[in-house]
């Protein structure tokens, strides 16, 4: 059990600094502006473009300017840019003026433009590496990462994969194992994002689906899924986690990130409402990611 005394930890220092070289990466479509409501949920003025490796093809925006910011959005299974505009925090919006806002369409997911195999037998490896394809085809090494809802899982396993690359990281409402409806996640992506997918690709089998939702919910049905507690103590990344109560992101997944991980900080919970206290929930988000970036 863990001790309640380490619910809420304090920040003690910045990401490991050293740089590991990027590993090269195939031709892509170069990123261009859109214009207005061209791309649902990002700002006027964002640019566009698509990363390629193989059969893989990652539908990817930009915006703003300064030190860069990955940022994926919630939506389970269907995370695409389309989801930020009625996401509890819009952070292309919120923080374009601040950072390099850079964000994309998850592979396969429903309403967005990024396409590739169903990789059954290590999802959530085959996520960050799409991710950190996206920043290897736009030159970028070290950046901040933010990821809402099913973020969670995915900032752990970046943080496993690529310690070094991942400066700080923000939690928003992470996705977890939730004791009172152990298979929601499954279910879930069972019933709603597999019936999608299948319309769209009938050459993926039903068998395919169910291991690949059996990997990323039930081999490690405990905590954030996509990484181990033991990986967790060990995590040197400094990270702020937004924590939410739902049957997808149980406030439990969220005390134990902010008790297990050594240079991990929590806020207030809840926090969405009134809209003063989100306002200044955001503003501690952004000022964290600002004393990393000094750092």
């Amino acid at each position: 059990m863990i001790d309640s005394s380490r619910r809420t930890v304090l920040a003690s220092g910045a990401a490991a600094a050293a740089a590991s070289a990027v590993g090269q990466v195939f031709a892509q479509t170069q990123a261009q502006a859109q214009p207005a409501g061209a791309v649902p949920g990002l700002p006027d003025g964002a640019k566009v473009g698509f990363y390629e490796k193989g059969n893989v093809r990652i539908r990817y925006a930009e915006i703003g300017s300064g030190f860069p910011l990955l940022a994926t959005p919630g939506g389970g299974l269907n995370s695409c840019m389309a989801v930020w505009s009625r996401a509890v925090i819009n952070i292309p919006e919120e923080f374009k003026g601040d950072f390099r806002v850079i964000t994309m369409d998850q592979r396969n997911a429903t309403g967005g433009e990024s396409t590739g195999p169903v990789p059954s037998d290590d999802p959530w490896s085959a996520f960050a590496d799409d991710q950190l394809g996206v920043m290897d085809h736009l030159g970028i090494d070290r950046f901040f990462f933010f990821g809402n809802c099913i973020g969670g899982p995915f900032a752990m396993k970046l943080m496993e994969k690529a310690p070094q690359r991942i400066v700080a990281a923000i939690l928003s409402q992470p996705v977890g194992h939730n004791p009172r409806v152990p298979d929601y996640m499954y279910d879930a992506g069972k019933t709603v994002w597999a019936k999608e997918l299948r319309e769209r690709r009938s050459d993926v089998s039903m068998e395919t689906i169910e291991k690949y939702l059996h990997n990323l919910y039930r081999v490690r049905p405990d905590f954030v899924y996509s990484v181990s507690r033991d990986f967790a103590k060990s995590c040197q990344t400094s990270m702020l986690v937004l924590p939410d109560d739902v049957d997808a992101h149980p406030l439990v997944a969220s005390i134990d990130v902010a008790s297990l991980c050594p240079n991990a900080e929590i806020t207030v919970f809840p926090w969405k409402e009134p809209p003063e206290l989100k306002a200044r929930t955001i503003n501690r988000a952004r000022t964290f990611l600002k004393r990393h970036q000094t750092a």
